[in-house]
């Protein structure tokens, strides 16, 4: 079966190489053009490869397709596609287009799907491999695995700790099933789907005086991107690697009880947030703690 990956980053080379050493016949690849003078993982592990390489965005025009349907393909595996591509591009390999999804769809529409199953707490999410139409996110679906979220997971620790590896083996499994003649097409419940944009700035403030858990989940549901914030002195503090304490505290939501050399300590209605990592507006992330000396922070300053 002759196949082309599409996608990008160290998702999209993990499964363009899975599949070549599941056996596959991958004659061809989609990624997106060098960037800083560099290629994407995909685009550099298929050049090196030997493998025909299009730009993702060209195949938005005629000589792009026409490069894609020269390859002529049987199966279409997208791996990390963020590029709107054309409904004809999906409908050209002879199988049809198959596509990652992490999220349990119809949940979680969208292109931030791990942001918001964090940021509105839930427990468990996971990944579907569907079979793209004209909507987002809303084709058949082919298979589903299931993971939980912990109570302190980020969407980093998510994504690299179990939607990624899961990720490649489902990718490599629905391949196998396509190629089979076996794979399904299972409508989607369009009754239960939710959709939310894209997690931005403008959802990423920090509201101090909201219960601790939301808080909490706020900040994993945007780390590492793009980073709940809160500002100090007119400009903006982005807060990364955190921990509720578990501890109680009287006073104001926002108030900083205690400063040491690598975190300070905030609370909240309802707990204590440990602030371990922070990033300060136009700089690097640092420590805490050693931002707050640098700040001149001290107990009894207040987040608003």
């Amino acid at each position: 079966m002759r196949v082309v990956v599409m996608g990008q980053a160290a998702f999209g080379e993990a499964v363009f190489r899975r599949l070549r050493d599941d056996g596959f016949d991958v004659v061809g690849a989609s990624a997106p053009g060098p960037s800083g003078g560099r290629h994407d993982p995909l685009w550099a592990a298929a050049e090196a490869a030997g493998v025909p390489v299009v730009e993702t965005r060209a195949l938005k025009d005629s000589a792009g397709q026409e490069a894609w349907a020269a390859l002529k393909p049987d199966l279409c595996v997208m791996a990390f596609v963020t590029e709107i591509i054309p409904h004809e591009v999906l409908e050209l390999p002879r199988l049809g287009s198959i596509q990652y999804h992490p999220s349990l769809l119809p949940l979680h529409r969208g292109s931030s799907a791990i942001n918001w199953a964090i940021i509105f707490g839930r427990t468990e999410t996971g990944l579907t491999i569907f079979w793209p139409d004209r909507g987002i996110d809303t084709g058949p679906i082919l298979l589903q695995r299931r993971c939980p979220i912990g109570p302190d997971d980020t969407v980093g620790s998510v994504y690299f700790e179990r939607l990624f590896p899961m990720g490649v083996e489902a990718m490599s499994e629905a391949a196998r099933l396509v190629r089979e003649g076996r794979a399904p097409r299972i409508e989607q419940d369009h009754a239960k789907a939710t959709y939310e944009p894209p997690c931005r700035d403008e959802h990423a403030q920090i509201r101090w005086y909201e219960p601790a858990d939301r808080v909490y989940a706020l900040i994993r549901g945007c780390n590492p991107q793009p980073g709940a914030w809160t500002t100090v002195e007119g400009g903006r503090l982005r807060i990364f690697d955190c921990r509720l304490t578990g501890e109680e505290a009287p006073g104001m939501p926002g108030r900083v009880l205690r400063v040491d050399e690598g975190t300070f300590d905030v609370r909240l209605n309802g707990g204590v947030l440990r602030v371990m990592r922070v990033q300060p507006e136009g700089e690097k992330k640092i420590p805490a703690g050693e931002w707050a000396a640098q700040a001149g922070i001290a107990p009894g300053y207040r987040f608003r």
